[in-house]
């Protein structure tokens, strides 16, 4: 299902459900202006079409002892597909997300880990994958803009005609 196909109610559910995925229906039919049978019945409609792919908790890296961030950029030999990135990536736990790029880089992994060595041991493995010809890494030193969450409970600001 698109964001199109939403009405205003479902995206106001949504909303809610980003803001606390743990609120009951009846406390999000209270927000939105429906009953809770209202609001599950919403609920299983956008699971199914797969607007909503899950509920989890967000957890502190810190907390599990995973205190130093990194951006890798991956550049790989020849025609090395996504396909095989993504298949080369997922076997470190510690790549958080991975994804394809435009620029001189052929791929950008996002990096947790408990320490600088155990970092350096990450990206060795990762070097050693068959198709990677270097890597050039960017340590996070702070975080000035943590969005995804604020991201995911707002809709976008829409741009008025004509703005550039």
């Amino acid at each position: 299902m698109t964001a199109m196909l939403h009405d205003e109610l479902d995206r106001r559910i949504l909303r809610a459900l980003v803001q606390d995925a743990r609120a009951s229906y009846a406390e999000i039919g209270a927000a939105v202006g429906l009953s809770a049978p209202a609001v599950k019945r919403r609920v299983d409609r956008l699971r199914a079409a797969g607007a909503i792919t899950g509920f989890s908790a967000r957890l502190s890296p810190g907390e599990l002892g995973w205190t130093t961030e990194a951006y890798v950029e991956l550049f790989c030999r020849g025609r090395t597909s996504p396909a095989d990135i993504a298949l080369a990536t997922r076997k470190h736990p510690e790549v958080v997300s991975a994804c394809t790029v435009t620029g001189d880089a052929d791929a950008l992994l996002h990096i947790r880990a408990a320490d600088m060595r155990h970092f350096e041991e990450v990206v060795e493995r990762i070097s050693a994958e068959p198709f990677v010809v270097r890597t050039r890494s960017s340590i996070v030193l702070s975080k000035l803009v943590d969005r995804d969450r604020a991201l995911q409970a707002r809709r976008p600001a829409r741009r008025a005609p004509g703005a550039g």
